[in-house]
């Protein structure tokens, strides 16, 4: 039943067509087996069993409960989490103490009445787009799994764990990625907010400058519940704007480089899908986009922030680290204050001249990623792939982060095929106005 959005399972709790111990039960059941115990980390099995008790006993008694008590959700284990501690995919925190408080996210979800089922795997540290953990396995992407694909990262377990109906919805991050990039690897819904909506208190961070918090979920109705939520909201939905009042750009540039043959045919697909509903869609070039790999060729704001992070650990704890993962923060150490600063510069002017580039657009559209989930084989003691395709995962993606705007990927390919994401990048701010958006898309891609 987790296969529904949270709209039709909260009808359903209310409506008596099913219990949230129903739900959990299905919930857990999906976790224990498939690929649930490499995507959840720990399974907080006994509790969510109680807590799922206790949600339908005040239904069965009338009393009022928030329309969500009782959906079953995960969470990254990056936050902290009352009574367990916090390790970010990490061995090197795996004997720091139990958090003593919830984060603010964690803490808003639960008192909207949803349960966590467990806290899931993800890349050590959030510090990659493709999702694979040495230390406690990487889950697979759920297409193709015979031959064994990337989830995705760094949310990769989240990202399976709704896509394998463990949960109705994951908590994530967002710093170069790391919610839409599994959701379009997985077939499912990322959504990246404008990053001071949500309070990053209580997560591990990866980059102060870029990190932000976000839902992954079956759909942008979902999604845009749980943004509310995050946000301090009471978890309202968007009415869907109508397709044939919308206008697009569509960048020829930067964005397309190294696409593969099922990713454009199914981009192009989806592209002439909407045209054909009523949407305006400008091809043209956004020439900021071409300056962000010379800004970001030392390593960025996420390798400086990074690395002042984790200077301390790296001191004493460096060989516990994933190798691909400690080599990616130390490139943090060469970059001088001089160099952060001028990015920072970098980053002010990028931000104005796309905000002007953007005028009269509803959104900017290109493909999620580029390529199709890869065989997690090709890593294997291949340096140089693992950096050409983590950065190609990234490259979309990040130039949300970068210029700090809201950004949502959803799936556009037919069902049973590859998994494709097609990316809705909005101004800054307008992050409830982009779920009109692309809830409007979505309605066009599916009819």
């Amino acid at each position: 039943m987790l296969d529904q959005g949270l709209e039709a399972l909260a009808e359903a709790l209310a409506t008596g067509k099913t219990t949230a111990s129903a739900l959990v039960a299905n919930a857990l059941a999906a976790a224990e087996t498939g690929q649930g115990p490499t995507a959840i980390m720990h399974l907080h099995a006994d509790r969510a069993r109680a807590e799922a008790a206790a949600v339908d006993a005040m239904r069965k008694a009338g009393r009022e409960v928030r329309p969500l008590a009782g959906i079953p959700f995960t969470t990254k284990d990056l936050f902290d989490e009352a009574g367990h501690a916090t390790t970010a995919g990490s061995r090197v925190l795996t004997d720091t103490p139990s958090a003593m408080t919830d984060a603010p996210v964690i803490e808003r979800l639960r008192r909207a009445g949803l349960i966590i089922i467990g806290r899931t795997v993800m890349t050590e540290f959030a510090y990659s787009g493709l999702g694979l953990n040495p230390h406690y396995g990487t889950p697979l992407s759920p297409w193709d799994r015979e031959t064994g694909r990337i989830p995705g990262g760094s949310t990769s377990g989240g990202a399976v764990s709704v896509a394998d109906g463990m949960a109705a919805a994951t908590l994530g991050t967002d710093t170069g990625g790391s919610c839409r990039i599994p959701a379009a690897f997985c077939g499912i819904t990322g959504f990246k907010p404008t990053q001071q909506r949500v309070p990053l208190i209580g997560a591990t961070p990866l980059s102060f400058t870029l990190d932000s918090i976000g839902p992954l979920a079956r759909s942008v109705a979902c999604c845009a519940i749980l943004d509310d939520i995050l946000s301090g909201g009471a978890g309202r939905s968007e009415t869907p704007r109508d397709i044939a009042t919308m206008t697009f750009l569509a960048p020829t540039n930067h964005v397309l480089d190294g696409i593969d043959e099922t990713v454009a045919a199914t981009w192009t697909a989806g592209l002439a899908k909407l045209r054909r509903a009523g949407a305006r869609i400008i091809d043209a070039p956004l020439a900021d986009l071409d300056a962000l790999p010379g800004l970001n060729a030392a390593g960025g704001f996420a390798a400086a922030d990074s690395f002042a992070w984790h200077r301390g650990l790296l001191a004493t704890g460096a060989d516990a680290y994933d190798p691909r993962v400690v080599g990616r923060i130390r490139r943090g150490e060469a970059i001088s204050a001089a160099d952060y600063i001028d990015l920072m510069h970098a980053r002010q002017a990028m931000m104005l001249s796309v905000a002007r580039a953007m005028r009269g657009y509803d959104a900017i559209l290109t493909p999620t990623v580029p390529i199709v989930p890869p065989k997690i084989s090709i890593f294997d003691g291949d340096e140089d792939a693992y950096t050409q395709i983590n950065l190609l995962c990234l490259r979309n993606p990040s130039i949300a982060n970068f210029i700090n705007c809201p950004s949502i990927s959803l799936p556009c390919h037919d069902a049973g095929s590859a998994p494709v994401g097609l990316m809705l990048t909005g101004p800054q701010n307008h992050d409830r106005v982009l779920f009109q958006v692309a809830a409007g898309v979505e309605a066009a891609l599916a009819a």
